[in-house]
């Protein structure tokens, strides 16, 4: 497998190239990210992407019963038996008529990619799945990561399921994780530090403490993780019996997921599975909205494979020296130093793609509005939403084009900021949501106060459930 199999430089001009059993993230002479490349016309590759169906008549084998290791063919850097797996990757792709209308789409074509059923909560653990049998390839006994928590909650719950020979170390951000998913990371058994800072500067110190005390690193900055997560859109085409979508609308934090779509659809177009590649959306938080400025404001692109470095260098020169800081509630993606900011300009290379950003008040509409179909997702997961109806009005996005939002975590990993969009009002509102930016609440759907009678409550339900009751209506 190693032969048929390696670690590659992201940049054309040097394309150096490593065994697949060493541990790095980062390219010795260019300082590059790196990717999982394959020997393609050496390797197995299905005729038809339909292929695969077949698989799920033998979901007795751990390979099948996983959504992402069903895809084996299309990440074949371990043998079937070295898989660590948890049974990831059950998760669905559902239309979503009130989303739809929410974003003046095709009520036929908007669909919602649930991420969030996956055994921790996220779409973590299709990357973590890869990341994890990586390590066991290579005996790694620790490994760690820096997580705003869903990356911790993944990783903290593979180790604990890989047995007491791997033991787990999370960085976090002081005060800059939602309790939702540190209470996995400590359940689970994770030695949690709380870096004084935010998630780039517990970034920053995961990353030279792994290098100098021989840990394994699960961040996106690890190639393997971003194998896992291209079996997103290998679902996502499943679920559309294999057509490819005009859009996909991702939220963008440290940009593993937009990086991870791109290579997916690129490789599956090379081997001619697709016939086409779609549209990429990336979406910011605006408070935390590095692609967007970079892209948008600053002109940055792939170029094929020559980025204006000195251009990105420049602006972060300028965000420390301001001490700008990421600042939204969707924490998932509060993040200013994105590690796979090439990867991802990269996809958006491939994909024709386009990046925006949404305030926190559209996200919390946007999620509540996600909410009301019958699915919660996280705050972060909204951004999608939001970030599609706002390319909708902009006709970025046309009104017949099919869309798929992908929706990353549960609605649980964070449930304070839905309760209190829900239910707070006044100053208790100000407080939680005024930093923020924030005001308003106009899809909240508050509990209503009644006294302790059942005539009061009769009438109560059947003027919320039916406007003004006539006289003698029951419930």
């Amino acid at each position: 497998m190693p032969d048929l199999a390696f670690q590659q430089c992201v940049f054309p001009d040097c394309a150096a190239r490593y065994d697949l059993l060493e541990v790095r993230t980062a390219c010795d002479a260019c300082g590059g990210l790196l990717d999982v490349a394959y020997d393609w016309e050496r390797l197995p590759v299905p005729r038809r992407l339909a292929d695969f169906e077949q698989k799920w008549g033998r979901r007795s084998e751990p390979a099948c019963l996983s959504g992402v290791w069903r895809f084996h063919e299309l990440l074949p850097f371990a043998p079937p038996e070295t898989i660590v797996s948890v049974g990831e990757g059950q998760t669905l792709l559902r239309p979503a008529p009130k989303v739809a209308a929410y974003i003046d789409a095709h009520h036929q074509r908007t669909w919602l990619q649930f991420e969030g059923l996956n055994p921790s909560g996220s779409f973590k653990d299709n990357g973590m799945t890869a990341a994890f049998t990586h390590a066991a390839l290579v005996g790694a006994t620790s490994a760690a990561c820096a997580s705003t928590g869903n990356t911790s909650a993944s990783l903290a719950m593979y180790a604990a399921a890989s047995g007491a020979n791997m033991r787990a170390i999370v960085f976090i951000g002081e005060g800059k994780i939602a309790y939702g998913k540190l209470s996995q990371a400590l359940d689970y058994g994770a030695l949690t530090l709380q870096i004084e800072g935010d998630f780039d500067d517990a970034m920053a110190c995961v990353r030279e403490v792994s290098a100098q005390a021989g840990v394994y690193l699960v961040n996106s900055v690890n190639p393997f993780r971003l194998e896992g997560q291209k079996t997103i859109m290998y679902r996502v085409l499943e679920g559309l019996r294999w057509r490819v979508p005009d859009w996909i609308v991702v939220p963008g934090g440290n940009l593993g997921n937009s990086s991870a779509f791109g290579k997916a659809f690129s490789e599956l177009h090379c081997l001619g599975l697709i016939d086409r590649l779609p549209r990429l959306a990336v979406v910011n938080a605006a408070g935390a909205d590095t692609l967007h400025r970079l892209v948008n404001e600053r002109g940055v692109r792939f170029n094929s494979g020559r980025p204006p470095l000195e251009v990105i260098d420049a602006f972060y020169a300028e965000m420390d020296a301001e001490n700008r800081r990421a600042n939204t509630l969707a924490s998932a993606i509060e993040i200013n130093r994105p590690v796979n900011l090439i990867k991802c300009l990269r996809a958006l290379e491939m994909c024709d793609g386009v990046v925006t950003r949404v305030t926190d008040q559209e996200i919390l509409d946007a999620k509540a509005q996600v909410g009301a179909g019958g699915f919660g997702c996280e705050p972060a997961s909204a951004a999608s939403v939001a970030g599609a109806r706002k390319l909708r009005k902009e006709g970025v996005i046309g009104g017949a084009e099919e869309v798929v939002c992908i929706l990353t975590g549960h609605a649980l990993k964070d449930p304070n900021v839905t309760v209190g969009y829900h239910m707070y009002q006044g100053e208790d509102f100000r407080k939680m949501f005024a930093a923020r930016s924030v005001s308003s609440a106009p899809l909240a759907n508050r509990p209503i106060g009644v006294k302790n009678d059942t005539e009061q409550i009769r009438k109560t339900i059947a003027e919320t459930v039916k406007g003004q009751p006539r006289s003698g209506d029951s419930i």
